[in-house]
């Protein structure tokens, strides 16, 4: 059993999940396979779930297993590399990396999780670049910096919850374009390339630290741009 098997079995016995669970388990190992050649296409899905063993009631199986298609299908693989990413980080080397080194450890995890299909990643990449899939992609890329930041034990609320998050977005979407362009044996342009995108988020925040130290908080022009858009209700209800 590979490590995403083990992954979503471990959903499929949560309390959390619909009961199509055992359909997706059954259906995204044959896609992923179909989609490295077909792209992520409604035939491509109808064809996974047949091979799967669901010929018998091939619409109804896709269409509650998958209710939006193939995007639904990407989201759900998304989601188990995003948890197997999350085990990684669990290791216990994990713990005394400094921070700059976990947030590299994490990215480069979620790539190992994908590398196994690279060329269906790829196909997945280019559908959710089509503008009526641009949401989905933005979320997915969201919840994946999430994973990250809450694999970190973050506990920010306040305007860093949202900063660290979108930073982090730019840093996993970048590296994963690049990594999909890089064919190289050892993938060392990858390397290189998140490495310096990870030196310049630090770099950032040292900026954010020295403003700090002036009396001056960085988020507070959107605390204050907030007000203004807005205000809070005067004593007549104005």
């Amino acid at each position: 059993m590979t490590n995403m098997s083990k992954t979503a079995e471990k959903r499929g016995n949560s309390a959390q999940t619909d009961g199509f669970e055992a359909a997706r388990q059954a259906i995204l190992p044959k896609a992923l396979e179909m989609a490295a050649f077909d792209g992520w296409t409604a035939t491509m899905l109808g064809a996974a779930a047949r091979q799967a063993g669901f010929s018998k009631n091939l619409r109804a199986t896709v269409r509650t297993a998958f209710p939006a298609g193939v995007i639904d299908l990407i989201s759900y693989w998304s989601g188990l590399c995003d948890e197997e990413m999350r085990a990684a980080m669990a290791a216990p080397e994990f713990g005394g990396l400094k921070i700059r080194e976990k947030v590299a450890f994490a990215v480069r995890a979620r790539i190992d999780v994908l590398r196994p299909h690279k060329e269906a990643a790829r196909r997945a990449a280019a559908c959710l670049a089509l503008p009526p899939h641009a949401p989905r992609a933005a979320k997915l890329a969201w919840a994946t910096s999430d994973a990250v930041w809450r694999g970190l034990d973050d506990k920010s609320t306040d305007f860093n919850f949202y900063s660290k998050r979108a930073i982090l977005t730019g840093v996993w979407t970048s590296t994963f374009a690049r990594w999909l362009a890089d064919d190289s044996e050892d993938e060392a342009a990858t390397g290189a390339f998140l490495d310096a995108r990870i030196e310049n988020v630090m770099q950032i925040e040292k900026v954010k630290a020295k403003i700090r130290k002036t009396g001056f908080d960085p988020s507070a022009p959107i605390a204050f741009l907030a007000r203004l858009r807005y205000r809070a209700p005067t004593r007549e209800g104005a």
